[in-house]
């Protein structure tokens, strides 16, 4: 390769800018460090030597591909999650940092209440990097994951099965909580909903639009799913326990309300992400 390292990036990040991609940088370095098979680091100190014609036409091969739009993961066929790697296919929604929130915050709440063998929901597992995360992270936990879709059920048996935690994560196709048995209780129960407005789906940017519609959109203002959570949730809830979910922005006030006209919640918390705007909610019940 005659150029350099620094040369090609710039160009390829400016080919990715001039399309209206975010972050191009960081997606020119997932590219080659994806191809090459090396961390960042190896990267910019051995890159030049890798880069052979070979590899060089893996990179402009998926270049062209997200020139389109269609998201990086699943150009690659895998994501980046709270430091871990994760198959992702079509069929599931790509990860996004924001979620890492939900994560954080039920990894805080269980290290808080200093459960041995905490039990956990997970609604809409999907790709399972929620699940696999509080799976790698709390060893005594006990997961179970629910999803409607029986492809999305396969990438996260197949995400579950890289961290070896098929004996702690149980996955079940199930309609919200249709596959929960009455008595069973849980000390977590979580869920990434859709909560996109029907009528906003439109708008979305080319990357969002490649997800699962499913996962995406509930009714006419997005709260539909989120309605369904906040009914069916107190059922399986362990005493002490919590219900946390990920919602939109300028979401807060209405489900506050819907929380607030239900009289089985104690207690509603909505924290921010990064960025300051209301990311997760968390419920406590009488």
């Amino acid at each position: 390769m005659d150029r350099p390292l620094g040369g090609l990036i710039s160009e390829l990040r400016e080919r990715l800018e001039g399309v209206g991609i975010d972050q191009s940088l960081a997606e020119v370095e997932l590219i080659l460090c994806h191809v090459l098979q090396c961390d960042r680091i190896t990267l910019y100190l051995d890159g030049i030597k890798l880069l052979t014609p070979e590899k060089l036409k893996q990179v402009e091969d998926i270049v062209e591909k997200r020139l389109t739009r269609h998201p990086l993961q699943f150009i690659l066929g895998e994501a980046w999650f709270h430091g871990r790697r994760f198959f992702v296919n079509e069929h599931v929604m790509a990860p996004t940092p924001e979620t890492e929130l939900l994560c954080e915050q039920a990894l805080a709440f269980i290290e808080a209440r200093d459960l041995d063998s905490p039990r956990i929901v997970d609604v809409g597992i999907g790709s399972g990097v929620v699940s696999v995360t509080l799976g790698c992270e709390l060893k005594n936990a006990s997961i179970v994951g629910l999803d409607i879709s029986e492809e999305a059920i396969e990438v996260a048996e197949r995400n579950i099965e890289l961290y070896s935690l098929s004996e702690r994560i149980e996955v079940r196709q199930s309609d919200f909580f249709a596959a929960v048995q009455p008595g069973e209780e849980f000390d977590l129960i979580l869920s990434n909903p859709p909560y996109i407005a029907e009528p906003d789906y439109g708008g979305l940017d080319p990357e969002v639009k490649a997800d699962p519609k499913i996962a995406m959109t509930s009714g006419e203002d997005g709260l539909d799913a989120i309605r369904m959570f906040i009914r069916e949730a107190p059922n399986f809830l362990a005493p002490g326990g919590r219900i946390a979910f990920e919602i939109g922005e300028k979401q807060a006030l209405l489900i506050a309300e819907i929380v607030d006209a239900d009289n089985r919640y104690s207690d509603i918390t909505i924290l921010q992400d990064l960025n300051e705007r209301d990311r997760v909610v968390m419920l406590e019940c009488r």
